[in-house]
């Protein structure tokens, strides 16, 4: 998916060099790769992609994403709940939420 500059593919030490300059230029300190390839599948699943499609974006295993979205994430999303109290209004027709 990536290349770098000159249309190849990115060698470890390559792309690690590159991430730590265009970090210390964005003034970001603390922040790994892995890091931000966590915030894409939280970004991606608050987006309404499946766990699969987020897999196959991110290159992590079902397992993993599952266990990411489950550990750090979407348990502290309110917007997620807020969204299944409505399906199961919407469902059920009982308006419990209001």
């Amino acid at each position: 998916m990536l290349v770098n500059s000159d249309g190849n593919p990115w060698t470890p030490d390559g792309f690690r060099s590159s991430w730590r300059k265009a970090c210390a230029k964005a003034g970001i300190v603390g922040l790994t790769f892995h890091d931000l390839r966590g915030t894409a599948v939280t970004r991606l699943a608050l987006a309404g992609a499946t766990e699969a499609e987020i897999a196959t974006i991110t290159g992590h295993s079902l397992r993993d994403v599952r266990s990411i979205l489950d550990a750090h994430y979407l348990r502290r999303d309110a917007e997620l709940g807020e969204s299944a109290i409505r399906k199961l209004e919407a469902k059920s027709g009982t308006g419990f939420a209001k």
